[in-house]
């Protein structure tokens, strides 16, 4: 329960922070001058594909919300067989660290007009992508080999649903960022691919965010990292 309330406490944080960059408490009936001078107060200016990948997040958040409040109150019952978490999974971890890294230098090279660094950053990117998913998949590989088979205990099954699904969620992404790094190879302008590049780093980001905190569920540290916040504040 304590890893649920800290992943909804982060995705709060990050929604509280996007709201607050919307201009939701202006007041633009007491300012003066032309509607048109102030920003936020005349159309919508944040692109309708932003908006839908932050609603698509947030539903994505809230499944694995779900999928971590489940193998918390599941692990408490008697049947429960703790597995060994994979020495390759912090490797992996690593990896898609290096991945996120990527993406953000792609937006940055994009932000200064840089085809080539954003060229770079794409392609580290989905290259570091592909590299944690085929770690992951050695990651059960192992596990298999060693015995620890899907049906053989809950805390298996909620091993691999949990890896799986957020698996599933970064293929979507490459799937994505294929699409991005070909509209750039073939010489768009940077101002055309600049909002794609964006939408890529923000999901790459979400992704890296989800995954420290399945890991941290899986590895049973975040239980810890919350028992020390609870003796710091009291």
């Amino acid at each position: 329960m304590s890893a649920i309330i800290l992943f909804m406490a982060v995705i709060a944080v990050i929604a509280g922070w996007w709201l607050s960059q919307q201009r939701l408490t202006a007041k633009p009936w007491l300012e003066e001058g032309s509607i048109g001078d102030y920003p936020g107060t005349g159309a919508m200016t944040m692109p309708a594909a932003k908006i839908g990948l932050g609603v698509f997040l947030a539903v994505a958040g809230s499944l694995f919300a779900l999928f971590i409040s489940a193998y918390s109150m599941r692990m408490g019952m008697v049947d429960w067989r703790a597995m060994p978490v994979p020495k390759l999974l912090w490797f992996n971890t690593g990896v898609l660290i290096l991945s996120s890294v990527a993406l953000q230098w792609a937006l940055l090279a994009a932000r200064r007009d840089d085809i080539d660094g954003v060229m770079v950053g794409l392609l580290g990117g989905g290259a570091s992508a592909l590299t944690f998913l085929a770690g992951q998949l050695l990651a059960w590989q192992q596990l298999s080999v060693a015995g620890y088979f899907v049906a053989s205990n809950p805390a298996n099954s909620f091993f691999y649903l949990l890896t799986a699904a957020h698996g599933l969620h970064l293929m979507g992404g490459l799937a994505a960022l294929g699409r991005t790094t070909a509209k750039v190879w073939r010489g768009v302008a940077i101002a055309e691919a600049r909002l794609s590049v964006e939408l890529c780093a923000i999901y790459w980001h979400f992704l890296l965010l989800v995954w420290l905190i399945v890991l941290g569920v899986l590895t049973g540290w975040t239980d810890s990292f919350i028992d020390i916040c609870r003796q710091l504040l009291n």
